[in-house]
């Protein structure tokens, strides 16, 4: 079956996987690790602690029982920066603050400005604490790709999204070094899940149900692929993806490992902006996005010696690739960051154009991510060619509106 086909009945998959039982769509397991909110410390310059946990989805296998049969490649993921604790109150008391100190400015009242500024200062510290405290739910970024990992899990791939708030919270004046940070966080995961593989290391017996929370009888020992690999961050885990998949960090992959294909989701500069030109490579970003990305494709093509595919999203913003950044989901600090247009329904794009484009809702985004993302990863970790045609612009994602531009880079 085409992936156009996959996007939409997911089909299973991977040479030499079971997809599952019975005719249909394979179903999936979701489990989670938490080895400790601290115990992962980069490589100084960079100075902070980060957790080591993840949420997993996978293929379940026949009678949905235990993973499917066979190898599956495997895709890590790594969300970018945003707010680290789902603080309710800190988040009330800060929009309280922003409307005083703009009352303030407006009566001239610098007294009361710097009030409400010191009271600003407070509630982002409450807001990007780690560890959050006592009482306080870590917000949960890593979960806000789900959509995505459950539709590549159904297709074959063990997905695994791992958090990074302890970066997130201590990111602030390290620009030169927090994307090796993030690479080196990607390192550690994907050797965790070598070990795994093996049967051995820290994972093993420390996966738990994601409904009920007990132990999890899933086991994973000799059913990922190391040497079919892919890597997806979004926002600054995006810039992280790029750092590790960049051609001189591919000798700190764990041994084994085998990075095939690399996405970001409007993914931010990298302070080193190191070329990435040996793996294959996708960027997806919408023109309404403040962060204004979308330039790796422009900045490796010429000297690309893999493909690159430029996706951009006519309207679309950057949270929307995050369920929980996105306001429909409810969570603390939840917000539509595009630009309003003029008129409702509108956003000012950030293209340099500044016209004004039709904003995606957060369903046909993320539909459109997930056709892409999918299309891209079959490509390239499962060699299904009739992926190129979507990859490459000659066909269209089916079911959403004509919004997407598609570049396509030759290796070279």
């Amino acid at each position: 079956m085409t992936v156009l086909g996959a996007v939409i009945s997911h089909p299973a998959t991977a040479s030499g996987a079971s997809p599952g039982a019975g005719s249909g769509s394979p179903s999936v397991g979701r489990v989670t690790y938490d080895l400790g909110n601290q115990v992962f410390v980069p490589a100084p310059p960079y100075r902070g602690k980060n957790e080591i946990a993840a949420v997993v989805h996978y293929p379940k296998g026949p009678g949905a029982k235990g993973v499917a049969p066979g190898r599956h490649p495997l895709i890590v993921m790594q969300h970018g920066l945003w707010n680290t604790c789902a603080d309710r109150a800190a988040q009330q008391r800060m929009m309280k603050a922003r409307k005083a100190l703009a009352a303030a400015e407006k009566a001239g009242d610098k007294a009361e400005a710097d009030r409400q500024l010191k009271i600003m200062g407070k509630m982002g510290d409450r807001l990007s604490a780690w560890p959050c405290r006592p009482g306080i739910a870590p917000l949960p970024s890593s979960s806000g790709y789900d959509y995505l990992a459950k539709d590549l899990a159904r297709q074959g791939f063990v997905v695994v999204s791992m958090g990074a708030n302890g970066i997130n919270a201590t990111s602030s004046g390290q620009a030169d070094s927090v994307y090796q940070a993030r690479a080196a966080l990607i390192n550690k995961h994907l050797d965790l899940w070598r070990q795994l593989n093996a049967g051995k290391g820290p994972l093993k017996g420390k996966l738990k149900d994601a409904k009920t929370g007990r132990a999890s009888a899933a086991s994973f020992t000799e059913h990922v692929d190391l040497g079919r690999v892919g890597t997806l961050g979004h926002s600054m885990g995006g810039g992280g993806v790029m750092q590790h998949a960049s051609d001189k960090r591919h000798g700190d992959w764990p041994a084994g490992v085998k990075v095939k294909a690399a996405l970001g989701l409007a993914p931010t500069a990298t302070w080193e902006n190191e070329p990435v030109t040996k793996v294959p490579m996708a960027v997806l970003w919408g023109t309404c996005d403040q962060v204004n990305t979308g330039e790796y494709v422009k900045w490796n093509k010429g000297r690309n010696k893999a493909p690159l595919h430029g996706i951009t999203l006519t309207g679309g913003n950057h949270n929307y690739f995050n369920t929980q950044w996105s306001p429909r989901s409810g969570q603390v600090g939840g917000e539509n960051d595009a630009v309003p247009g003029k008129r409702p329904g509108r956003c000012v794009a950030q293209d340099g154009t500044s016209q004004q484009h039709k904003g995606l809702d957060e369903t046909t985004q993320r539909r459109i991510a997930t056709g892409y993302t999918s299309a891209f990863f079959r490509r390239y970790l499962m060699n299904d060619t009739s992926a190129q045609a979507l990859l490459t612009g000659r066909k269209k994602l089916p079911q959403v509106p004509n919004a997407v531009k598609v570049e396509y880079v030759k290796p070279h």
